[in-house]
């Protein structure tokens, strides 16, 4: 227990003989329950979680006889969590490049009412790891981190891959996580779920830890890039949607779809301006004057409609 509140802790696992180990030994003693979820590894994985539940009771093993992916695996952790009751939920990684010994730094947010979920953010500890990160990977976070500012209305966190999170009980028995995805990409599903009800997520600096002969990512780039841009577009749709036009009313919808619509259609008559003048046919002034007004009014109301989105990210849950 930590400051009178019960943790719970999630430890991811699929084929993790070799670091299941220093991961278990390493949960502190405010961790209340250890949840291992393993997703049908083919290994001695379960095996070593069993012995060590026998020497400590907080340890619980939940088992996926077929392989459904992190993201099932986080949510088969939560809805347990949610059965048991605890106040906050812990999500790490059973590999051991997850600093436990940090947990508080990450559920602090979430006990003095300050934030619903929290997330490490390795970007804020350059000096800890972070140097270690392959350039590829470091460019892939970046870019991914930045279209999921949009699609989630969070502007203001950055390392959305990083799945070292904390959860207050209040977000994990509202959001319908049976909905959410199952594969990777999750935590950015799960951003765009908690912003759909109003919920606050803060960024909390956390170490980086590679170890050295260890796999470091278990995601394919471009196999990656193909599945999670499609999901964070419909994300991005579903989140206006149903936060500004179902559950509540903001015109801010209505500025991201002109701004969708305007930029587009000015961007496109532009080129077709380009066009003509090379063909020789002549533009004339009008037109340009109109094709000028569609891309500058489409930036207006993107810039408007994401200023509205940052303001209401910030104000808290909608009952």
């Amino acid at each position: 227990m930590y400051r009178q509140q019960k943790v719970a802790l999630i430890l991811t696992a699929y084929n993790e003989e070799r670091l299941i180990r220093p991961t278990l030994e390493s949960v502190p003693e405010i961790i209340d329950r250890v949840y291992v979820v393993d997703d049908a590894s083919q290994d001695e994985t379960r095996q070593i979680v069993l012995d060590y539940a026998q020497r400590d009771p907080r340890i619980e093993l939940l088992v996926h006889e077929e392989n459904q992916g992190v993201g099932q695996v986080i949510i088969t952790g939560y809805l347990r969590s949610a059965r048991d009751d605890y106040d906050i939920t812990v999500v790490a990684g059973g590999d051991h490049q997850m600093p436990l010994d940090q947990v508080e730094d990450l559920i602090d947010p979430i006990v003095d009412g300050r934030a619903d979920y929290t997330k490490g953010n390795r970007f804020l500890m350059p000096n800890e790891g972070l140097d270690d990160m392959p350039p590829l990977r470091f460019f892939g976070n970046a870019l991914i981190s930045i279209l999921t500012k949009m699609a989630s209305g969070y502007y203001k966190i950055f390392d959305v891959v990083d799945g070292y999170t904390a959860i207050s009980k209040r977000a994990l028995h509202l959001v319908d996580w049976n909905r959410a995805w199952k594969g990777y990409g999750y935590p950015m599903d799960f951003l765009v779920r908690l912003n759909t009800y109003g919920f606050i997520v803060k960024d909390v600096p956390r170490r980086a830890i590679y170890i050295e002969g260890e796999r470091q990512s278990q995601i394919h780039g471009g196999h990656y890039a193909l599945t999670v841009a499609p999901m964070l577009v419909r994300d991005f749709f579903w989140r206006l949607f149903t936060k500004y036009l179902v559950r509540d009313f903001h015109p801010l919808f209505f500025f991201y779809m002109l701004g969708l619509i305007l930029l587009p259609m000015g961007f496109g008559f532009g080129l077709f301006l380009v066009y003509q003048q090379w063909s020789g046919a002549g533009v004339s002034g009008p037109r340009s004057v109109v094709c000028a007004l569609m891309i500058l009014m489409g930036v207006q109301f993107q810039l408007f409609a994401m200023l509205y989105d940052m303001q209401e990210s910030e104000k808290g849950y909608l009952p």
